[in-house]
Order: C-alpha cells, then structure tokens, then sequence
C-alpha cells in the first residue's frame, strides 16, 4: 500500500470513527468507548504476535496497570492529563522490566510466563491498600483537558476514538519505516533477520514495550471514562480476548486488528445481550462469551490464518482478476486479429510498403 493510499484509507476510517461517535445515541455510546479501547489494546497485541512472534496472556496487566497509574496519579493531587501521559510510560515502562527475562522464552513458555505476570498483577492490585484492595479505587475524577472537564458519554467516545486513531498512525508509521522492515524480516525468520545486522532481542523487546505503551494509553482513558477501578474489572479473560480479536482479524495488520475487534465485540456484546433476557440461566452470559471466543479462534486457526483481512483481500483479488479476463475477452471478441479497422489499417501498411519498393 503506498503512502497516499494508507493516508487516504486513515482519512475514511478517522471520518467513519467520528461520525459514529456524533451519530450513535447515548445506549450505544458505552459499547463504542469500550470497543474502541478494545481496539487500540489489539492492535499492539496483533503487531507483537504477528511480527515479534510473542504471544502475551498478560496484555490485560498492562490495561490495568495503565488505568491503576492514571487513577492514582489523579486521586493523589495530580493534574488528570498527566496521569494519561503517564499510563502509557507506566505501562511501558513495566513491559520493559518484565520482557528481559520473559522475552528470554518462546513459544508456550512465553505465554505462559505472561499469564503467570497476570496473575501476579492481579494479585497485588487485589491486596496493596494504596489500589484500594478488593474494593478498587474509587473517586477518579474525570478527565479535564484545558480546563474543560469531560462529563458526557459523548465525549468520551470522541476521546476513545482519537485515542484509536493515534495509535493506528503510530502502528502504521512504524511499520512503514526501517523498525518496521526489521519487524517484518523478524516475522518471516528470526534466525535469517539476526543473519542481516537485525538486534532481534531488542526489536522483540521494543515491540513488547510498545504494544504494552498502547494498552496502557487505553487504561488511562477506561479510568477517566469509568471514575473506578477494581481487580475484577481486569480479568485473565480479557488478555484472551485481546489474542482472538487479533487472531480473527489477522495477525500483524493494524486494520485487521481494528476489523477483528469490531466483529468479535459486537457479537459477544450482542449475544450478551440475548443471555439477559428473561428466562436465561444467569450463566448464560459467561457461558456464551466463552463458547464464542472458542469457536472463533478455532476457527480462525483452521480456516481463517490470515484473518478477515486475508479473507477481504483474496476475495477482492479474485474480483478483480475476473473482471480483467472479463474486459479482456469482451476486447478480443470486439476487435478479433485481422478484420475490422485492426485488419484494413494492416493492409494499408502493406500496400504502402510495397508501393515505395517498387
């Protein structure tokens, strides 16, 4: 994709984005906050597996571990948009500590040493009193920017979706650059990108950091957005969400980590919706989330390697491969070899050849 296309394609998106945050009424508004942060955690998580290569069951530690600095920051006196720069450095900052002797595993170890990470994460938030224990942190103000303190759902959705949006075009500059031709030399052999000059320990542990950077940038939005934080709201559940959105939509592309996000959260959203309903067992609503997150990463495993974005672009590919051979049968069924204008401009460059010889 060259770079007109790409900004082009940003440009859609980021006009789609907000007009559905000005559209949606105020019941669908909460659904759009929370996906979109769901998406921008995604995105890190589909670029760390499909170029690093690293599978990480512990993205949703870094979510709360960004939320949990922003809420503290902001409930200790702090100015609220320095506890959102500081989420992400937070965040970032941790990955950096716990990926040295993490990153040193691979395949299954990774994942998980990651859980394990998400474990005890959850485990010092659930005890330390300054989190506020089992009871969670509560009385985050909201998030005031210039003075202008952010009250309506609205507002937040258009947060959320800048938030996205900044980390789509951080995502794609990245790829696009030299780190990002590293990144995807890493992805094809790690053994032939160390061959090259690559430093692939510290591209693997760049990206870690990063996507970790992303998940908490989201955090700190989601405990503005939501003015409390408990250990329950940051379940092991949600790392695995994270994997299967990214799995769905295509691992290492940043629009089919936004696509994959969008599917499997409106459905398990939906689905939800239906457990409720009167006359469900009041398991219905885990039992479904969990039987649809199983489903779709079984099946984008067996069916789906490449994702929806692999999908959408076979497909179009085909599309466009018929239509080029429809064109090119139409043109030779037109205008066969040897008769109609082709055929008489033909004799006449003959008859002329032949009348300068003589």
């Amino acid at each position: 994709m060259s770079f007109d296309s790409r900004s082009a394609t940003i440009a859609a998106f980021a006009g789609a984005a907000f007009a559905a945050a000005a559209l949606l009424d105020e019941s669908a508004l909460s659904a759009y906050v929370l996906l979109t942060l769901t998406a921008s955690v995604t995105v890190g998580v589909s670029l760390l597996m499909g170029h690093a290569g690293q599978v990480s069951l512990g993205h949703g530690a870094f979510y709360a571990c960004g939320a949990y600095a922003a809420g503290l920051l902001a409930t200790h006196g702090s100015p609220t948009w320095l506890g959102l720069l500081a989420a992400p450095l937070a965040s970032a900052a941790v990955a950096t500590i716990v990926g040295v002797p993490l990153l040193l595993l691979r395949g299954h170890h990774l994942a998980f040493a990651t859980l394990a990470f998400q474990l005890i994460f959850s485990s010092l938030i659930s005890e330390l009193s300054i989190t506020g224990g089992d009871v969670g942190l509560q009385g985050i103000p909201r998030l005031s920017v210039a003075g202008i303190a952010l009250t309506s759902v609205r507002s937040y959705a258009y947060l959320s979706c800048t938030t996205l949006l900044l980390i789509v075009v951080i995502a794609q500059n990245i790829l696009s650059s030299r780190p990002g031709r590293a990144l995807r030399a890493l992805s094809s052999s790690e053994v032939a990108a160390a061959s090259s000059g690559v430093a692939v320990g510290h591209y693997k542990l760049a990206m870690f950091a990063l996507s970790a950077g992303f998940a908490g940038l989201a955090g700190g939005v989601y405990a503005y957005y939501m003015g409390y934080l408990s250990p329950g709201s940051f379940p092991v559940m949600l790392s695995i969400e994270y994997i299967v959105m990214a799995a769905v939509g295509g691992l290492g592309k940043v629009s089919g980590a936004v696509a994959g996000s969008a599917v499997v959260f409106l459905l398990v959203h939906g689905l939800s919706r239906i457990a409720t309903l009167s006359g469900m067992p009041s398991t219905a609503p885990i039992i479904l989330s969990y039987a649809v997150y199983a489903v779709l990463l079984v099946s984008a495993v067996l069916f789906l390697p490449s994702g929806l974005l692999g999908l959408a672009t076979t497909i179009a590919a085909r599309v466009r491969g018929r239509a080029a051979s429809t064109v090119r049968k139409a043109q030779e069924t037109a205008a066969p070899a040897g008769d109609g204008r082709d055929g008489t401009a033909t004799a006449e460059r003959v008859a002329s050849k032949h009348g300068s010889v003589s």
